[in-house]
């Protein structure tokens, strides 16, 4: 029987020099006895598992809204995807694979519904009112939101978990770190973590693409990963990725060839850095992670391609567009007349130090897509039961 001071023998045997240990945890806000059988980061992924704002993400939109079918991405299955390449990554290049995990399957807990879109909304209805963005709303669902314990708010999750949230930097992101040393590089966990990210939400929205019609197989062709994968697999440079088959392999590929460039770029600026310890790495100036230089350019055409033929296509703008009415709408309903907001919801506007808009924010940034176009029935179409 394996308990946990064996798991913490086993990271000390295995992990590289700079890998994240859990027994060195900064620690926790409150003081808690350790688990007898898991470490501190495999007890965070539970909690985070364990969540209301975890299971909401299956009913969230990465690109299409829940209404368009059943086989897109949604936040839910993202985060299982992110989580599964971080853990690759983290098992080759030496890293805490518990650590990653964790970061990967908390870092989209605060989207509002509707994605992206859902969080302009929001953040141009609060702009007087402190803003919204999705990464400050992740941290205060796991250290405030959530309750799950009487003794305290939140999660009360391990420095390092938070600290990978709180520095979670790709292109749809922005850090604010002020309580977690910003002057300090993140774990490689944490830098990993959003590697992973990138490398799930590119592939995915591809294949999402690709499935939908919206974007043109002949024209993904062209893009210099695409002939590279295409190389990979012995097929000719204008095969056909209408078919089924042959896009599940052309993804499946990609996805290989994505991880494998990330692993081999991200121990390349390991050695060149010089980085033994983890000290050596919280020093640096800059982080590590990332692509070879090759697929890091060709994976920069990707997503210009991606924001030029996807994200902007006019049915993606169209779902855009009526999910921006539907919260502006529940938005104003419920501050001009709060008495619609469910009672606790509406008790707790009273005590809340930001007032009753921070509180609807809350209340709308917390809905599923579903549960916003039920609610905005309800409150908008006389028809509608109550």
């Amino acid at each position: 029987m394996l308990m946990r001071e064996d798991l913490e023998l086993r990271e000390e045997q295995t992990l590289a020099g700079y890998g994240m240990r859990s027994r060195e945890s900064r620690g926790r806000t409150y003081p808690e006895d350790e688990h007898p059988y898991r470490t501190a980061y495999q007890r965070d992924r539970d909690r985070i598992i364990h969540t209301t704002a975890f299971r909401r993400l299956e009913y969230k939109t990465q690109v299409f809204v829940y209404s368009e079918g059943d086989h897109y991405r949604n936040r839910l299955t993202h985060s299982v995807e992110v989580s599964q390449i971080g853990r690759t990554l983290a098992r080759s290049l030496g890293g805490n694979e518990d650590l990653v995990e964790a970061i990967c399957l908390a870092h989209d807990l605060g989207h509002a519904p509707f994605g992206h879109v859902g969080e302009d909304a929001l953040n141009e209805l609060m702009k007087v009112h402190g803003g919204y963005n999705h990464q400050r709303q992740t941290y205060r669902i796991l250290t405030e939101l959530e309750r799950r314990y009487p003794e305290h708010p939140g999660l009360n999750l391990t420095y390092e978990v938070l600290e990978g949230v709180v520095k979670h930097d790709t292109d749809y992101d922005e850090t604010e770190a002020t309580d977690y040393c910003p002057e300090e590089r993140g774990t490689l966990e944490c830098q990993l973590s959003n590697l992973a990210d990138e490398i799930a939400y590119n592939t995915s929205d591809l294949d999402d693409g690709l499935r939908s019609g919206i974007l043109e197989p002949k024209d993904v062709v062209q893009l210099a990963l695409a002939q590279r994968v295409l190389a990979s697999m012995g097929e000719r440079a204008d095969a056909d990725l209408g078919q089924a088959m042959m896009r599940h392999r052309f993804i499946r590929r990609l996805v290989g060839i994505e991880v494998l460039a990330a692993i081999q770029g991200t121990e390349q600026a390991l050695q060149a850095a010089g980085v033994v310890t983890l000290a050596d790495l919280r020093n640096l100036p800059h982080n590590v992670a990332g692509y070879t230089t090759e697929l890091g350019e060709e994976n920069r055409e990707l997503k210009r391609y991606l924001f030029g033929n996807f994200y902007r296509h006019y049915r993606v703008v169209r779902m855009a567009t009526k999910a921006e009415r539907t919260l502006t709408a529940l938005f104003r309903a419920y501050i001009e007349e709060p008495q619609q907001l469910p009672p606790d919801t509406l008790r707790s506007a009273d005590q809340h130090p930001e007032g009753l808009h921070r509180v609807v924010c809350d209340y709308i940034a917390g809905m599923t897509d579903r549960f916003a176009v039920l609610e905005h029935k309800r409150l908008y179409d006389p028809e509608e039961r109550v």
